[in-house]
């Protein structure tokens, strides 16, 4: 009973470092979503009126990011939340969920690219003379767009890293997607000017390239967010490294039989360890304790341990 109304205390208070990287994650979101909207804009302005299909496209690449924008904010202000009575472990695969989202939305994206870069390149390529070359407009606005997307990226790339959330990280690659989708734009926009009438299906078939490139990120993104959801062990360097933590403690020895797993920004770990026989549970429980609160120091207070004291036996 008592431990039911602690977790719901703690649901309704919330630390204020979570509070903090809540904001920052909300900032640099709400920043990229505005960024997102003007380049949207403009790139479908300028596809339109500067006939290209590159950019069109570009434009609608820039559209979808404004969704994952949203499903970073609503995903994030959840796994924000401590464990309850209905979430033990704390919330932290929602942003793993949001993860995946963001790169089903990617694929998406490459699909639709595909089949409609797919569909523009094999009609220049049979008609070239009725194809009409970009105008300069549809140029400036790419090489815009490239330029704003890969310092969004970095930014939001750099501050996801920080603040350990992998919904942000995610986020930042679909900006690296978009600026890569400009690359093509940019380079079949430029190609199409600069060979006229007869090079104008190379502005469609950077569509396909940049296809290929999204599809290539939302693979990056969505594999380590399905082994985490399917309950993926930690990298076995990883696991090293916790296992030579747990043995910094002189009382302990052996330990073994660990088990690990990832939980949005957190991770969660069981180990077996073996101690004198003849220690009090008293005694025994401080060595415990103390594992959890080195795992804690190191992977944050979201680090959820159990530690499992055996005797030791030596060899006879």
């Amino acid at each position: 009973m008592n431990e039911t109304i602690d977790r719901k205390t703690q649901t309704d208070t919330g630390a204020p470092e979570d509070t903090a990287r809540r904001r920052r994650i909300v900032r640099v979101t709400v920043a990229g979503a505005a960024v997102n909207a003007a380049l949207a804009a403009g790139k479908l302005a300028a596809g339109v009126f500067g006939h290209s299909s590159a950019l069109v496209a570009d434009a609608a690449h820039s559209l979808s990011d404004l969704a994952t924008d949203a499903a970073v904010l609503l995903f994030v202000r959840v796994s924000s939340r401590p464990p309850d009575e209905d979430h033990d472990f704390g919330h932290g695969k929602f942003e793993t969920f949001a993860t995946f989202l963001i790169s089903m939305a990617l694929f998406g994206v490459a699909f639709g690219l595909l089949r409609d870069a797919g569909v523009r390149a094999l009609a220049a390529w049979r008609d070239s003379a009725a194809a009409q070359p970009p105008a300069a407009v549809a140029l400036v606005a790419a090489a815009v767009s490239v330029a704003a997307k890969e310092l969004l990226y970095r930014w939001t790339r750099r501050e996801g890293e920080r603040l350990r959330a992998p919904a942000v990280v995610a986020n930042a690659w679909h900006h690296r997607s978009d600026a890569l989708s400009s690359v093509g734009a940019l380079a079949g926009v430029a190609g199409a000017r600069l060979l006229g009438p007869s090079g104008a299906f190379l502005d469609p078939l950077a569509g396909l390239a940049v296809a290929a490139l999204v599809a290539a990120s939302a693979w990056r993104l969505a594999a380590p967010a399905v082994g985490e959801l399917l309950e993926k062990s930690l990298p076995a360097a990883e696991e090293a490294a916790i296992l030579a933590l747990v043995a910094t403690d002189p009382a302990i020895r052996d330990p073994h039989n660990l088990r690990t797993r990832r939980i949005g920004a957190g991770i969660a770990v069981e180990v077996h360890v073996r101690v004198d026989p003849e220690l009090s549970v008293r005694a025994s429980h401080a060595i415990a304790q103390g594992v959890e609160d080195r795992l804690r120091a190191r992977y944050g207070r979201w680090a959820h341990a159990i530690v499992h004291v055996e005797p030791f036996e030596p060899a006879s």
